[in-house]
């Protein structure tokens, strides 16, 4: 599926736009970044899910019902993922987009050879994520995820309104400065779908081969490629 059509504004114009908001949204509430996004980008506006919960959906179909929902339908997902992902579309004002890959598991198994995650991660990310979903984005003006800056140190610095370069739109990162525990008490006060792996071990949840349980008290995505270097798929560069 492609974006919705609308004439998208100019990277130029995009980036005026966030040459104005970024300082004034430096420090405001979620709902409030949701309601700016919601109303600046309109039907050009998606949100990025990888279904470990649906609190950032939520919080943006608040101002933006209907809105597009990205899910990285990689094939290598936990059944609890997949899961999550459907009570998402069931429950919430939302349109649940699945980006595929451009190639089955099958098929990228006979091109690369079996299990290219365990040998070339990096490879396998490029294919069956950051390629799809580049793909996706185009024609869109924003995209919001769910980064948050305690998560990892590479996330230390996450602003909330910001360019990325590398899909050639504006990145909005509402909820970047909350915790683990705030996220969970938003889920339940608003009763929003949680991956149930949350409360097992997966405080960040990827693709099946690639995450691992985490020790409490460990770095939140140290169960993600454990054991290797490789600690982010290459989306948020």
């Amino acid at each position: 599926m492609t974006a919705p059509t609308r004439t998208r504004r100019t990277d130029d114009e995009l980036r005026a736009v966030v040459e104005e908001a970024a300082p004034r949204l430096a420090e405001a509430p979620a709902t409030e970044v949701a309601a700016w996004a919601a109303q600046e980008f309109g039907p050009l506006l998606a949100v990025a899910c990888s279904m470990a919960d649906a609190v950032l959906p939520h919080l943006v179909a608040q101002a933006a019902p209907g809105v597009d929902v990205l899910f990285l339908e990689t094939g290598y997902h936990f059944p609890e993922t997949l899961q999550t992902r459907q009570v998402v579309a069931e429950r919430l004002p939302v349109r649940v987009i699945d980006v595929l890959p451009r190639q089955t598991v099958a098929e990228q198994d006979a091109a690369h050879g079996k299990d290219l995650f365990a040998r070339d991660p990096a490879a396998c990310c490029r294919l069956r994520k950051m390629e799809p979903l580049a793909e996706q984005l185009a024609g869109y003006e924003a995209w919001v995820t769910g980064v948050r800056r305690e998560e990892a140190p590479t996330r230390t610095s996450t602003p909330i309104v910001t360019w990325d370069a590398a899909h050639g739109l504006v990145k909005i990162n509402p909820l970047a400065a909350w915790t683990f525990d705030e996220l969970l008490t938003y889920a339940w006060a608003n009763e929003v779908p949680l991956n149930p792996l949350l409360s097992d071990g997966y405080p960040s949840i990827g693709c099946q081969p690639c995450t691992a349980r985490v020790a409490p008290g460990d770095d939140p995505r140290s169960g993600r490629w454990a054991g290797l270097a490789k600690t982010e798929c290459g989306i948020h560069r």
